[in-house]
């Protein structure tokens, strides 16, 4: 077992606060958005492990690792399933402005796309590349704080009543196609008219509907909100389309293939399959691949399905989902309560997210994190609030 050190990334729409807050450490004054766990290339975490060739205590990244001894890491199950690589990406998400609004594909879309631009050689860092690799990227997010979110499309009807409130002419269109068509056609026929509208109407549009939601408050208050991120966006005339949800600490949400999100402000432990595929359809100044989201977005009205664990006899609560490449659970430690054996025959990222728990022989604090290999003996105690990411294989 390994302590974990973490790359935080500064995206633009990151909190200022709430991940120093978390560590309890002074904040720079600079966005921090994500802490990434895990063997991602892109920031792989980093550990202290005696090196082959001397008896000193290195650091190495996690990909390293992993790739001298995938059984022994990652255990003959996991590499069989799985291949010799980490398939989760956990991350510590702090949202203080809206993400873009977007969709992933499924496994099989992300195959066929990936070698589709390879074929063509697309450059793989192209502003206008789709797919970057071949997996898909199914994600859960478990809220630490009040968390506020769109996922998935609400009912037509839904939708067409809440830009009829706004009375702002130009969107006149859009609610008679929301209430004249069968609710996936409606969908998609006003999914792809706000998409491809003329950017100058679309923008005067979004700048009256904004002022609108603006007066009218309440229901209205989160798109007048998105819009003052992101002005003139046909993405806010798309988020009307969309479920608001809003998580307390310990609900969380699934994004399956093909559904619609975007997550607007909070803090939360976010876990996905390792792949950087993102179609955006709005809120955002990248590029948008319109055909192709049209392709791979799931026209349905959906119920958002606000996930809360489920307990164990052993005190392990776990966030059922639909697929293998994670499984994202929760133990809350209390003082004088024997110790929890955590041990597992599968790669284990264990997170401290509050309290101070003791794992193995390593005491944590809030934003701590372990690798634990697998079939190594782990035993948690003390007191506090331990998520552990796994795979199931």
């Amino acid at each position: 077992m390994d302590r974990l050190s973490n790359t935080v990334r500064p995206y633009a729409w990151g909190s200022t606060t709430a991940i120093p807050e978390l560590l309890g450490v002074a904040p720079t004054g600079e966005p921090q958005a994500e802490m990434w766990m895990g063997a991602h290339p892109g920031a792989p975490s980093r550990l202290a492990r005696i090196s082959g060739t001397s008896d000193a205590l290195t650091e190495q990244p996690l990909t390293d690792i992993i790739a001298a001894d995938p059984e022994r890491e990652l255990g003959a199950a996991a590499v069989e399933k799985f291949g010799p690589r980490l398939p989760f990406l956990l991350k510590l998400l702090a949202a203080g402005a809206p993400l873009s609004l977007q969709v992933h594909p499924d496994l099989e879309q992300a195959r066929k796309g990936y070698e589709d631009e390879e074929r063509r050689s697309v450059p793989i860092d192209a502003p206008h590349r789709t797919y970057k690799d071949a997996n898909h990227k199914p994600e859960l997010i478990c809220a630490l704080t009040p968390f506020e979110g769109l996922c998935g499309f609400r009912r037509p009807t839904e939708a067409a009543q809440a830009m009829a409130a706004l009375g702002v002419d130009s969107l006149k269109p859009y609610v008679d196609l929301l209430g004249a068509r069968p609710e996936e056609a409606a969908l998609r026929e006003v999914l792809t008219a706000i998409l491809t509208a003329d950017p100058v109407e679309m923008a005067e549009t979004v700048t009256a509907a904004a002022a609108a939601a603006e007066r009218l408050g309440g229901a209205h208050a989160p798109y007048a909100r998105i819009a003052h991120h992101f002005p003139g966006d046909p993405g806010v005339i798309a988020a009307m389309l969309l479920n608001y949800v809003q998580l307390q600490p310990g609900e969380a949400l699934f994004l399956g293939a093909g559904v619609p999100h975007a997550y607007l402000g909070g803090l939360g432990v976010e876990i996905m399959a390792n792949s950087d595929n993102v179609l955006r359809c709005g809120l955002t100044p990248k590029h948008i691949d319109v055909p192709e989201l049209l392709r791979i977005v799931r026209f349905e009205a959906t119920d958002p399905g606000i996930l809360r664990p489920e307990a164990s006899p052993s005190g392990e609560e776990l966030y059922e989902t639909p697929v293998d490449e994670f499984r994202l659970s929760r133990f809350d430690l209390s003082p004088g309560a024997a110790p929890v054996d955590l041990t597992r025959h599968t790669p284990q990222i264990l997170l401290c997210t509050a309290g101070a728990p003791r794992v193995g022989t390593l005491d944590l604090t809030p934003g701590a994190s372990v690798f634990v290999p697998s079939g190594e003996t782990v035993e948690a105690s003390g007191t506090g609030t331990l998520f552990r990411a796994t795979v199931v294989a």
